[in-house]
């Protein structure tokens, strides 16, 4: 169920996303209140679940992480015992960034960060020896034209 936000909850949270390590003082600032009020709105935001954490943001080709497939996954497994191995699978595999199960003719897709392709057919033995799936088909992505974590407020 959806959280009723104000106006001064939606700048909050909008200042928040743009950048988490401001401090009280400098949100307040900026939407024109004092530290306290501001303080007070983000517990109930976070005690209402609407703010889930707090993480950093780190650029993956600094890292040497310069290779980003979508990999689209069908199976014709479709039991509990294999779904739960596979989401397993994917959960311990640092390298799934995200992992989003479709409707229509494509089961999942993964969003996968590596090094290189060498590093990506690495993850792919790896994940074909863990569980078994009908069709893999890898997509290298050859430029992020948008990329945000920003959800529309």
């Amino acid at each position: 169920m959806a959280v009723r936000l104000d106006e001064t909850d939606r700048k909050i949270l909008s200042e928040l996303q743009a950048d988490a390590g401001q401090s009280l003082d400098e949100i307040a600032g900026k939407i024109g209140s004092s530290k306290t009020p501001v303080w007070n709105r983000i517990r109930k935001l976070r005690k209402a679940g609407v703010i889930r954490g707090q993480t950093m943001i780190l650029d993956p080709e600094a890292l040497g992480l310069e290779a980003c497939f979508f990999v689209l996954i069908r199976t014709s497994e479709h039991e509990a015992d294999w779904q739960a191995r596979f989401l397993k699978t994917l959960r311990d595999r640092p390298e799934v960034l995200e992992a989003h199960r479709l409707a229509g003719d494509i089961d999942y897709i993964l969003k996968v960060r590596v090094r290189n392709a060498r590093a990506y057919d690495e993850f792919y033995q790896a994940l074909i020896s863990e569980v078994r799936i009908f069709n893999v088909t890898a997509l290298l992505s050859m430029e992020e034209i948008k990329s945000t974590t920003s959800l529309p407020l």
